[in-house]
């Protein structure tokens, strides 16, 4: 009996290369292939950093004195901070930070110098946007190596007494919204922004794919419905879903994880709609990009992948690159990470909330005009 009968590498090989030209013929399943890898290495490889640094940073200098300005340049010479050039009162450099524009504010007192060189030990107070944790405890740590060894060559003379220890001023931490650096109070209120990201934008996706493969995208052609009504019909069932899911995950992060409500839920309720709709919009788009629900569901790995890595998710927003960061800043993820870290951990009001959803909803209306653009496009 021949083995060929049972085997033959002539009739594998030829499977074989069926299957490779299956794979090229299917570009979605082969851009993934080639192009998932490939962001996976650039993103890991380039805009991912553990240990930030280069972190904005706003310094009050009442004091303006030579003493004053050597400790902020032994700041910067960390590398951890990156100063402001902008004069600001304490009032707006509380607002920057409450709308995480800045993750530092360094006061130092109009009497620190005089302070200083008669020994009474002045304080200067370092505070510290702790809802990044892990940023935050890296760089407190660098500013206390500073604050031990900055002015060890300056004391000389009658002034070398001060070199003593305890160092001749305190530097006192203030670890804002998150005294104890519990990385909970970081990735939970999160995790309402990546879990709709996910949901959302497959679960739309699939639903417009669907029609085409059962058939029924002509029964919708033949009807008078515009295609602008046939998306809104669509999507508003999936809004409601959208919201049952952040009550669980706000019921959740409260009474399980115990994440404090400084703010209104009313308003994070109300800055998640422009949220939803827009990964909505992005599902629309993909889902009329691709031919079936398979596609539709690979497709949305490309969303996937930089809004969790560049969002500031997990890994620190400032802590990467600018051309990241400038990515990072197209995707809605990104500003709904500081909504809800701001809302729950801050106790931010519509105003400070405000520069964070305008961005989601121009990000909404552009991707959901290029979706209907393209749906109609199919129904031609």
């Amino acid at each position: 009996m021949s083995f060929s009968r049972f085997f033959s590498f002539q009739r594998l090989w030829a499977v074989i290369t069926k299957e490779f030209i299956q794979i090229k013929r299917d570009r979605v399943t082969f851009a993934i292939i080639i192009g998932i890898p490939l962001m996976q290495l650039i993103l890991f490889g380039y805009a991912i950093n553990s240990n930030p640094k280069h972190l904005p940073t706003i310094a009050i200098d009442a004091d303006n004195s030579y003493f004053s300005r050597a400790f902020l340049q032994g700041l910067k010479n960390t590398a951890y901070f990156d100063f402001d050039s902008h004069p600001y009162t304490e009032a707006q450099a509380d607002h920057e930070m409450r709308t995480s524009n800045t993750m530092f504010i360094i006061n130092i007192p109009s009497y620190f110098s005089h302070d200083l060189i008669r020994g009474l030990r002045p304080d200067i107070l370092l505070t510290a946007d702790a809802t990044e944790a892990m940023a935050a405890a890296n760089s407190i740590a660098a500013a206390n190596t500073v604050a031990s060894q900055v002015f060890n060559r300056d004391l000389t003379g009658e002034l070398s007494s001060l070199k003593n220890t305890p160092p001749p001023f305190q530097l006192r931490i203030h670890a804002r919204y998150n005294p104890e650096l519990i990385s909970q109070f970081n990735i939970v209120p999160g995790l309402l922004g990546v879990v709709l990201t996910m949901t959302m934008v497959v679960i739309t996706a699939l639903a417009i794919t669907r029609e085409r493969e059962r058939g029924t995208m002509e029964f919708l052609l033949a009807t008078p419905v515009r295609p602008l009504e046939v998306i809104l019909g669509k999507v508003v069932p999936y809004i409601i879903v959208g919201y049952i899911q952040v009550t669980l995950i706000l019921m959740l992060s409260i009474f399980l994880f115990h994440i404090p409500a400084q703010g209104s839920i009313w308003l994070l309720f109300f800055s998640a709609l422009p949220f939803i709709f827009a990964n909505l919009a992005v599902g629309i788009m993909f889902s009329t990009l691709a031919s079936n629900q398979l596609q539709a569901t690979q497709s949305s790995f490309f969303y996937f992948l930089p809004s969790i890595l560049l969002s500031g998710f997990m890994f620190p927003f400032f802590g990467m690159p600018k051309w990241a960061q400038m990515i990072g800043r197209i995707l809605p993820l990104t500003y709904f990470l500081r909504i809800t870290r701001g809302i729950l951990l801050k106790g931010n009001t519509l105003a400070t909330t405000w520069p964070n959803i305008w961005p989601i909803m121009v990000f909404m209306v552009i991707v959901l005009m290029i979706g209907v653009s393209y749906y109609h496009r199919t129904l031609d």
